[in-house]
């Protein structure tokens, strides 16, 4: 007798609305869990991630703060160090600078100081990302900052299923995990955004494993390294390269700590290519740090020197024009592939 496995029950969700869901099925799950930030209450999150968790858990469980980021990243370490989950809002990334030394001096740092003896299970969650002409102090990634700094998980997800599968990881995780978000991803409908901002997401509760990328692009010609937004840039622009008779691998990395390296190595061994997209700084980042360690892994996969597209080390530029010519936009990505085929 044979059976058949039953389908895997699904609908479609902005990236916001499966952060949500995932929060909330934690929050079901676990009464550790909790919620604060500015605006994360009544306002639902100032692009989404918390919307209708207020209403189904009450304000002592979704706490809206006061503007001071290093009083309430505080108090979720405190919290943390005693046995509750927290899940804390920074907002925009860019006001690391306020509370880095809650962020790095303490979260990252508590369970390696007390030798092993208390670990810090939250979740440090932040929009990144320009696009939108919201300056230099609120469009920047910074993902690679905090990959610098020992001690923290990060990822960053760009499709609805991965954001709800990792916000569960990360919330179930011991260690402390920096969660980021890209605001074109989110889905919402008062920003632009890329068409793969909504997907499938199945209802029931599951993981993405922390520090597995995804081939979301099977190709043969050149592998292309990105995460985040850059994702759907990559994926548009492979799509339309297929006429010029190219081939491209796009991998979603979904985590920078711990970083996939051996999916990385294992498509440069077969393309002999290899171009990283990131939207982060280009210096002492992501990029370089990826094409070392495939380097460092085997210096011969690689046929030709390797292209990076990322942000020049300028502040992002607040007019749209400027602020466009800096961003790893489709068209920076395309002029690279083909710069790579013809070597």
């Amino acid at each position: 007798m044979t059976t058949t496995a039953s389908p895997i029950a699904t609908r479609r969700l902005s990236f916001a609305k499966a952060m949500a869901e995932g929060i909330s099925a934690e929050m079901d799950r676990d009464s550790r869990v909790f919620v604060l930030g500015e605006d994360v209450g009544a306002y639902g999150g100032i692009f989404s991630s918390t919307t209708g968790l207020l209403d189904r858990f009450g304000p002592d469980r979704i706490l809206d703060t006061p503007i001071s980021e290093t009083a309430f990243i505080g108090a979720a370490i405190g919290a943390a160090t005693e046995g509750m989950r927290p899940i804390v809002e920074l907002m925009f990334v860019d006001f690391f600078g306020v509370c880095m030394d809650q962020i790095y001096n303490h979260m990252a740092k508590i369970h390696f100081e007390s030798g092993g003896n208390v670990r810090v299970p939250m979740v440090l969650t932040a929009a990144v990302g320009g696009g939108y002409s919201d300056g230099t102090q609120h469009s920047q990634c910074l993902w690679g900052t905090f990959a610098h700094l020992p001690g923290m998980k990060v990822v960053v997800p760009s499709t609805p299923e991965d954001a709800k599968g990792l916000m569960i990881a990360a919330i179930r995780d011991d260690n402390p995990v920096v969660f980021l978000f890209h605001k074109g991803a989110m889905g919402l409908s008062w920003m632009s955004k890329s068409s793969r901002a909504v997907g499938s997401v199945p209802k029931e509760s599951y993981e993405i494993p922390i520090g597995k990328a995804n081939i979301v692009r099977p190709g043969n010609d050149l592998t292309l390294v990105t995460l985040s937004l850059s994702v759907h840039h990559a994926l548009d622009v492979a799509e339309q390269v297929v006429a010029d008779g190219i081939d491209c691998e796009v991998i979603d990395l979904r985590s920078i700590v711990p970083l996939d390296i051996d999916t990385i190595i294992e498509s440069v061994r077969r393309t002999g290519r290899l171009l990283i997209v990131d939207e982060d700084y280009q210096s002492f980042g992501l990029s370089g740090e990826i094409v070392t360690r495939v380097v460092e892994r085997d210096p011969t996969l690689l046929r030709c020197p390797p292209v990076r597209v990322c942000v020049p080390d300028v502040p992002i530029p607040y007019a749209r024009p400027l602020e466009m010519a800096v961003l790893p936009n489709p068209d920076r990505i395309r002029s690279a592939i083909t710069e790579l085929m013809a070597k």
